[in-house]
């Protein structure tokens, strides 16, 4: 039951995220493709300064050492390191600012339909919605989209492929090391996945709490002249502050989940990094494995250690972002009640003169809400 329960809750997810990147991405493919190419460059750069870390501790630094002779090996593996990072800073601050553009833009695009879609809908609609959390649907909901998508994209691609990357130096260098240190990625991702979901469930109570505040403001406000001629100003102080204290506790929760992951992979990660330097001095005493091979390696996990850090935080603000796209879809798929009949008639006017009989009209199906109620109008 739990497995399937799990596989719902990544179809949801994908349900989600589909549609999105259906509508939204495909505008912008090119740009897409000019963004991943740079990624490449970035993660292939910080890949290639840890595998240029064997060389210039064996050759540069204990070869010159034994043979000083060898000096002139020194200046290349230099120039070498420079060109790395200036090509990984220069390609690192491109794909982010062009990734950065595109999600900016895809919100944008969102952020417009949605409103052009609230103007679709009939009065009933805006009745059972207050205008406090309309205006949280475009506007906080949107944005709490907007700061998921610009993380999605632009972090997404260039940690994943540097964590590729680096994890292939590390089997260059030593595959025996290489499994000590993949052991834990099962654990920490398991631990990621779970904190996620539970942190879409709170995203989607902070929306809605937030939505619910907007609205509550937004009444007090637009009746104060009512409020202060009934002497209710304490009752709606108590009403607000609840409203907040609901949303203050929800984000503290979620701050509270989202960083549970650090302690618990920070533990493991040092566990890791004790079989590394352990087994590592081990097989370099049985000259299997070179300083500057076992130093190449951990400089590999320290570096794949940042994007996988980033990742997990990724996962945090993409569950938060999914929470807050699953209330504006429903919103989009709110529908008109009111449509008109394909074999309507143009109206021919001989006689202008309106009248109403015995009429009844609600907003919604409560008998005792009615807005007219047997009214007969003659004009």
């Amino acid at each position: 039951m739990e497995t399937l329960d799990a596989q719902h809750k990544a179809k949801s997810a994908w349900a989600i995220m589909a549609p999105l990147i259906r509508a939204y991405m495909s505008p912008y493919k090119g740009q897409l493709l000019v963004a991943v190419f740079f990624m490449l460059l970035a993660s292939g750069a910080t890949a290639f300064f840890a595998k240029l870390l064997q060389p210039i501790l064996d050759k540069a630094m204990i070869g010159v050492q034994n043979n000083p002779d060898t000096i002139g090996v020194i200046f290349p593996l230099g120039a070498m390191i420079l060109g790395v990072f200036c090509v990984r800073g220069i390609a690192t601050y491109l794909q982010t600012t062009k990734m950065n553009k595109i999600s900016q833009s895809i919100v944008a695009d969102i952020q417009r339909d949605v409103f052009a879609h609230f103007m679709t809908l009939d009065l009933k609609f805006f009745h059972k919605h207050p205008s406090g959390q309309l205006v949280s649907r475009v506007t906080n909901d949107v944005n709490v989209m907007r700061i998921a998508v610009v993380d999605a994209l632009t972090g997404l691609g260039s940690n994943l492929l540097t964590l590729v990357f680096l994890v292939a130096v590390m089997f260059m260098q030593d595959w025996h090391l290489s499994l000590i240190t993949l052991a834990v990625f099962p654990l920490a991702s398991g631990l990621v996945a779970y904190l996620g979901r539970r942190l879409r469930k709170i995203s989607k109570s902070i929306q809605g709490e937030t939505a619910n505040l907007m609205g509550v403001l937004s009444q007090i406000f637009q009746g104060i002249r009512q409020v202060q001629a009934y002497g209710m100003e304490e009752r709606e102080k108590q009403r607000a502050g609840m409203a907040v204290i609901r949303v203050r506790d929800l984000n503290i929760k979620a701050v509270r989940v989202g960083n549970l992951s650090t302690p618990i992979n920070e533990v493991l990660v040092g566990m890791v990094v004790f079989g590394i330097v352990v087994y590592g001095g081990y097989r370099i005493a049985d000259g299997q494995l070179t300083p500057g091979g076992l130093m190449s390696f951990i400089a590999a996990f320290a570096l794949a250690y940042e994007p996988m850090k980033k990742l997990a935080k990724l996962n945090n603000s993409l569950q938060l972002g999914l929470g807050a796209a699953e209330r504006v879809q429903e919103m989009m798929a709110e529908r008109t009640a009111i449509i008109e009949s394909p074999t309507a008639k143009n109206l021919s006017i001989t006689k202008a003169a309106i009248a109403f009989e015995n009429i009844s009209f609600s907003y919604n199906s409560e008998e005792d809400s009615k807005a007219l109620n047997n009214v007969s109008l003659m004009a």
